[in-house]
């Protein structure tokens, strides 16, 4: 590695609200990274967190003064993150995400690769990791690393090639990105990266995905918990197109044409047995599909009991994801509520 001052200063954006349980681990894992200290400050954007989030980074920025703690009055992400931004001092901007932790050379590879590659946007693997051992919690975990899972999000399913993407997890972007085109987009409480880096990618920058960089993403923990995510996660995978056009790619669109099919071919059901017989024949390849795929990690992790949950745990993520999409194209589509700010 060059030395210290010779290195590009780097500052990390974290945006955070109500993450006691991880942003402790979080900011350990950044500080035990080998990228130098002298050339690194850490932003903690707080969207007015209520429970111990707040004093757990004030007394690691005690030893730690590269360490801030910032204010987020309208607590949602990309507000957040132009926080950071425009407080931050560095030629590299990079966004980490407070329900994480980060190998040791995530920082260092990230700043190497957008100098070497010549690119506006680098990240790496988005590693799906059960927050505790439950038999659900490590099965959604697998559930959000497959592609039966998640279809073909690259950086999800741990690609074996340095490749050209339309996003990457989190983000290490040049200052000047933002410059270019502007900030993270405020009406979007979610989908703000993936709608930034459509930008980028429209304004001609290159995003380029390594699988050697890596960060663990602690999964919901509890059944519950996934099935409201995932119903959030579809309403905004259809709702931001309201702000920009092509923002949609298939993986996004799949379950929303899956439950709109279901629903269609259960009213016509109602006309003619023939639709019926169809409702039926799709739910049974779905079935099959998720069978297989089950008894696919089943195989690999040498467990029986995965026949059993990653059913239950696929079919949580694509029929409440499905739902929440179609939920997302009402609000898109119907009014009043196409007129509404969502957050």
């Amino acid at each position: 590695m060059k030395p210290p001052e010779h290195l590009p200063f780097v500052s990390i954006i974290i945006p955070c609200r109500n993450e006691a349980h991880f942003i402790e681990k979080c900011l350990e894992s950044v500080l035990k990274n080998n990228y130098p200290k002298t050339r690194l400050e850490i932003l903690v954007v707080d969207g007015l967190s209520e429970d111990e989030t707040k004093s757990i980074v004030k007394k690691l920025a005690i030893t730690y003064p590269f360490i801030q703690i910032i204010d987020n009055p309208k607590k949602i992400t990309p507000c957040a993150l132009n926080i950071g931004i425009r407080r931050s001092r560095g030629d590299i901007i990079m966004r980490m995400d407070a329900h994480s932790i980060y190998k040791h050379n995530y920082i260092s590879s990230c700043v190497k690769y957008s100098k070497e590659y010549n690119a506006d946007n680098v990240g790496g693997i988005f590693a799906a990791t059960p927050f505790t051992q439950t038999l659900i919690a490590k099965s959604i975990a697998f559930a959000m690393s497959h592609p039966f899972g998640v279809g073909n999000s690259h950086f999800r399913i741990y690609p074996k090639k340095v490749q050209e993407a339309d996003t990457v997890a989190f983000g290490c972007y040049k200052r000047a990105v933002f410059k270019k085109i502007g900030m993270f987009n405020e009406n979007l409480a979610r989908s703000q990266d993936m709608e930034f880096n459509i930008r980028l990618k429209k304004a001609g920058g290159k995003i380029i995905l390594f699988p050697n960089i890596i960060a663990y993403y602690y999964t919901d923990a509890t059944l519950a918990k996934f099935i409201n995510h995932n119903f959030k996660d579809g309403i905004w995978a259809i709702y931001p197109t309201k702000f920009i056009k092509g923002l949609l790619r298939p993986r996004h669109l799949a379950p929303f044409l899956f439950i709109s099919t279901l629903l269609v071919l259960a009213l016509l059901s109602l006309l003619h047995s023939a639709f019926s017989s169809l409702l039926l024949g799709i739910l049974g390849l779905y079935g099959l599909c998720a069978f297989l795929s089950s008894l696919h990690i089943a195989l690999r992790k040498r467990d029986g009991r995965y026949l059993v949950t990653m059913p239950i745990v696929f079919a949580a993520r694509h029929f409440t994801y499905g739902i929440g999409s179609l939920l997302g194209f009402i609000k898109l589509t119907v009014p009043p509520w196409n007129r509404q700010r969502q957050h």
